[in-house]
C-alpha cells in the first residue's frame, strides 16, 4: 500500500509542486490537500492521511496548532513540517506538540521524499543539529528552564549522559566514539531513555534537555 499525503500549505502554487513531486513515487500517494490548519484538521480527521506535510505559518489556524489538534485526535497521522527559515520558532513550537521534524521548504525533492518515508516508518527526521541551532536561539533569549529537572532523576547517570550526547546532535556513532562505547550499546541506551521519559523520538529527547536545563546553549 502506498504512503497516503496529506499536503497543507497557504499557497495553491507551493501545494501544487508538491503533490507533482510526491506523485512521481509509486509508494506514495496525496490524498488530499488543505489551504489551513482548520482545514487540514478537518480533513486529516476524514482521511487519515499517513503523513501530513504540514506549513506552520498560515492563516485561520497556524500549524502548530493544527498539529496540536490532529496529534490529539489519534488518527495515526504523523505530522512533518515545512518552513521557510531554520531558526523559526514556529517550528520548535511543531516539534513541542508532537511534529516527527521539521524540514526546510528549499529541501532538496529526493530527501522530502526520503523523509515522508523514515517519518511513515516511525522515525523523526529532523537534522539534530538543525534543531539544537535552533533551541540553543530560544533559550539563550528565554534561559530559565521551562521543564522541572527532576523529570530527569529516572535516568541513569550514563543515560543522562547519552541524552546530553542527543542534545549535542550527535549520531549514534558519534555518541559510541566520544563515550568510548559500542554502538550497540548507545542504541540499548538511547532506547531506554526514549522510553523512561515517555518520549517519541530523538527531536522530543533534544527538547526535553534544553527544557529541563540538562544542556545550556553552547554546552
Amino acid at each position: 500500500m502506498p504512503i497516503t499525503v496529506l499536503v497543507v500549505d497557504d499557497q495553491e502554487l507551493m501545494r501544487m509542486g508538491l503533490e507533482m513531486v510526491l506523485g512521481a513515487h509509486d509508494d506514495l500517494e496525496v490524498v488530499g490537500q488543505a489551504e489551513n490548519g482548520a482545514a487540514a484538521i478537518g480533513k486529516a480527521g476524514e482521511l487519515r492521511p499517513d503523513v501530513v506535510l504540514m506549513d506552520v505559518r498560515m492563516p485561520v489556524v497556524d500549524g502548530v496548532t493544527a498539529t496540536a489538534r490532529i496529534l490529539e485526535a489519534g488518527t495515526g497521522s504523523k505530522v512533518l513540517v515545512m518552513t521557510t527559515f531554520d531558526l523559526d520558532e514556529h517550528a520548535l513550537g511543531a516539534l513541542r506538540a508532537g511534529a516527527s521534524g521539521f524540514l526546510l521548504k528549499d529541501t532538496p525533492p529526493e530527501d522530502l521524499v526520503s523523509a515522508i518515508r523514515s517519518v511513515a516508518a516511525g522515525d523523526a527526521v529532523v537534522s539534530p543539529k538543525v534543531t539544537k541551532r535552533l533551541l540553543d536561539r530560544l533559550i539563550a533569549e528565554d534561559p530559565v528552564p521551562s521543564r522541572d529537572p527532576a523529570e530527569l532523576d529516572v535516568l541513569t547517570a550514563r543515560e543522562r549522559e547519552v541524552l546530553g550526547q542527543i542534545a549535542a546532535g550527535r549520531s549514534n556513532a558519534e555518541i559510541a566514539a566520544e563515550l568510548f562505547l559500542s554502538e550497540a550499546t548507545v542504541k540499548t541506551h538511547v532506547g531506554r531513555v526514549l522510553t523512561k521519559l515517555g518520549l517519541r523520538d530523538r527531536v522530543q529527547a533534544v527538547v526535553l534537555a534544553y527544557e529541563t536545563g540538562l544542556v545550556r546553549p553552547g554546552g
